[in-house]
């Protein structure tokens, strides 16, 4: 039976309205859908904008190469500045003055020194304490804060007519301004130092000089005698791998304080132990905190975050190219969290001087750069040459305050 008119009209009086608020949600479905659209394209920014780039800061970063110059890159750019070339060639090791004036590079052969001001990137001076046919080798070295004298451990070496003749390891003080040894006094701690398990801090006065070893030797500068001693060591264990000694630096630490990475043996369970501690360099004192038993192989390598707040360990793992990341919480003295991960056989680290990025290096050309908050890999800086051992050096830029902390995750 068909519908009547007046009943056709009543329908449509009744689906009229329905019809219109289905088109008016369509349309407003249509306007969300788009302006969902649009934002998905937008990078996550409240105002659309792409986020900003995660950098290191503004300070500098100094690296010495195998092509024997010292690389300057801006950490903000990411990008190499200048190169500045050795007169004493191919670098063996790097350090920087406590005022970040000057870089004191030693040479390859072990016997040259050479002086670069960081302001003018010239080279100020060069020097050895070799003469003739007797060589002498330094095992480590460091300035005092003046700048004036430099002590060095090192061994004497005679080339005879048959053999050469290798002497005991001696301190060596050097004036760095008349140019001459004003001092020579025979090592006698035992056991003898080694290569990469030696360092050297002066006090911030200058009336110290920490040498850092099987255990921690106080001398006083000007006599080069004992006058304490603590019974920590560097991480040297045979099976420990080499140490890092480029992390031993002070630049993120309060002035007249180092932190850094020891060994010391557990008198309940007798095994090693690894222990963070910050030294007073001019008090003579020391506080540390233990983060777990030393690893049983692997290399190593300790960084201090540039807000203080946090520190980080590289701890090689029991496979070949396999690393954990350990996050110290230095404020609570504890380990805050450990993340594994694929990287080259032999890695160090250091903090940007934001505190906002790791560096990732050594043993090759490139520089890996993570986000410290959560150590999610960002991006590579390539060079052109192979960077050397204990020669990576970040200077913040001159009176930056010192950079807040960051949540980690």
């Amino acid at each position: 039976m068909s519908d009547s008119p007046n009943s056709a009209v009543r329908r449509d009086g009744r689906l009229a309205p329905i019809m219109t608020s289905l088109s008016l949600a369509l349309t407003a479905s249509a306007l969300l859908a788009a302006t969902m659209a649009v934002r998905a394209d937008a990078a996550p920014g409240s105002d659309g904008a792409a986020p900003a780039k995660l950098t290191g800061g503004t300070g500098t970063i100094y690296l010495a190469s195998h092509a024997g110059r010292v690389a300057v890159i801006d950490e903000a750019t990411e990008k190499l500045t200048a190169d500045i070339p050795l007169k004493t060639g191919m670098p063996w090791a790097m350090h920087l003055s406590p005022d970040a004036t000057r870089l004191y590079v030693q040479s390859a052969d072990q016997e040259h020194f050479e002086v670069i001001d960081v302001a003018s990137r010239q080279t100020l001076d060069t020097f050895t304490l070799s003469q003739g046919s007797t060589h002498i080798r330094a095992l480590a070295f460091d300035v005092d804060p003046q700048n004036r004298f430099m002590v060095i451990v090192a061994r004497e070496t005679k080339k005879l007519i048959d053999r050469f003749e290798i002497g005991a390891p001696s301190f060596f003080q050097y004036d760095l301004k008349e140019h001459k040894v004003v001092k020579t006094l025979a090592w006698s701690a035992d056991p003898e130092p080694a290569y990469y398990y030696l360092s050297l801090k002066f006090s911030p006065d200058g009336k110290f000089l920490y040498v850092f070893g099987n255990e921690i030797l106080i001398l006083d500068a000007a006599s080069l005698q004992k006058v304490d001693s603590w019974d920590l060591a560097l991480p040297n264990e045979p099976g420990l791998g080499r140490f890092d000694m480029a992390s031993m630096d002070e630049t993120y630490d309060e002035p007249g304080f180092f932190t850094a990475l020891f060994t010391m043996d557990d008198p309940v369970q007798k095994r090693p132990l690894l222990v963070i501690g910050r030294v007073d360099l001019g008090g003579k004192s020391i506080d540390f905190f233990p983060i777990g038993p030393s690893q049983e192989r692997g290399g190593v390598s300790f960084a201090l975050g540039a807000d203080r707040k946090h520190g980080y360990i590289l701890v090689q793992a029991q496979e070949i190219r396999r690393y954990e990341l350990w996050t110290i919480d230095m404020q609570s003295k504890r380990l805050q969290s450990k993340v594994e991960f694929d990287a080259r056989p032999r890695m160090a680290l250091r903090s940007s001087s934001n505190g906002q990025i790791l560096y990732i290096y050594q043993a090759g050309n490139t520089i890996d750069l993570y986000d410290a908050a959560g150590f999610k890999y960002l991006r590579t800086i390539t060079l052109d040459s192979d960077m050397m051992y204990n020669t990576f050096h970040v200077v913040p830029p001159r009176g930056q305050p010192r950079p807040p902390a960051r949540p980690q995750p």
